[in-house]
């Protein structure tokens, strides 16, 4: 998606972005709970496997704390501040983040209730995140 790249590329200066996909699990229409569960394992296990033991995580929830583009710039700041400056976003997939990834979690966010297409979610990630090193360093950002 060009937004997601154009994103990225004005990030440059402020950070370095690595985006990490892992194929989804093969998932049948109308699965039994259970089957929906090991999807999620399986997907789970592949994000976790990707995900150094000092990074901090952040999993985009629908029940995670929804937060003002302030608060995530004072988070990422406060965590820069204290020596936390590797942060892992992960986005679930079709069915969600599974129980272990949400443990392994430092925090969960949420943009709100809708469920978004991961690339519309990655776009509106990225660009919440610039907008988060702007309001950092005080340089201006349109409201």
């Amino acid at each position: 998606m060009d937004g997601i790249a154009e994103y990225v590329k004005r990030l440059g200066p402020y950070a370095k972005v690595q985006m990490i996909e892992v194929p989804d699990e093969k998932a049948p229409e109308n699965m039994s709970p259970a089957e929906e569960q090991q999807v999620r394992v399986k997907e789970g296990e592949r994000l976790l496997a990707k995900l150094a033991a000092d990074v901090y995580v952040v999993a985009l929830a629908i029940d995670g704390e929804m937060w003002s583009s302030e608060q995530l710039a004072g988070s990422l700041d406060k965590l820069a501040t204290y020596g936390r400056s590797q942060v892992a976003f992960v986005i679930g997939g079709s069915l969600g983040l599974s129980g272990e990834l949400l443990r392994r979690a430092d925090m969960r966010l949420s943009f709100g209730r809708m469920t978004l297409p991961h690339q519309l979610m990655r776009l509106v990630l990225v660009e919440q995140i610039y907008r988060a090193m702007r309001i950092n360093r005080g340089e201006p950002y349109h409201k």
